[in-house]
């Protein structure tokens, strides 16, 4: 019942920046912590930004500095952007949240949204 689309996977240049939503829906009470995941082929998936309904945002090294984690709690979604894209950013990005209905917390994922940095 409870599904995140992700949207805003592209091709990008070295260097250019996109921004991917990811918007939760179905029969939500509250939504904790969201995050941004990714996986590039033959490797695992790496958690990229997370961030809390009231915490502090937290960040790969990988991606400090360039990316940024938001959201919009009204609209149930999580927005990262992705400024001064390298190749080595091309994956997949998963969207990651935990969500309360029925009065317990479960964890969900998006489908991913393909993310490819070439010139």
């Amino acid at each position: 019942q409870v599904q995140l689309m992700e949207s805003g996977g592209d091709l990008v240049q070295p260097g250019g920046s996109l921004r991917l939503s990811c918007a939760a829906s179905g029969s939500i009470f509250s939504i904790s912590a969201m995050a941004w995941y990714r996986q590039a082929p033959g490797k695992e998936r790496e958690l990229v930004a997370r961030i809390p309904r009231g915490g502090t945002t937290d960040y790969s090294n990988s991606v400090k500095g360039r990316f940024t984690i938001t959201r919009d709690n009204a609209k149930n979604t999580v927005y990262l952007q992705m400024n001064s894209l390298k190749p080595e950013d091309t994956a997949d990005y998963y969207c990651n949240a935990w969500i309360s209905r029925e009065g317990r917390a479960m964890n969900y994922w998006g489908q991913g949204t393909q993310v490819t940095v070439s010139s």
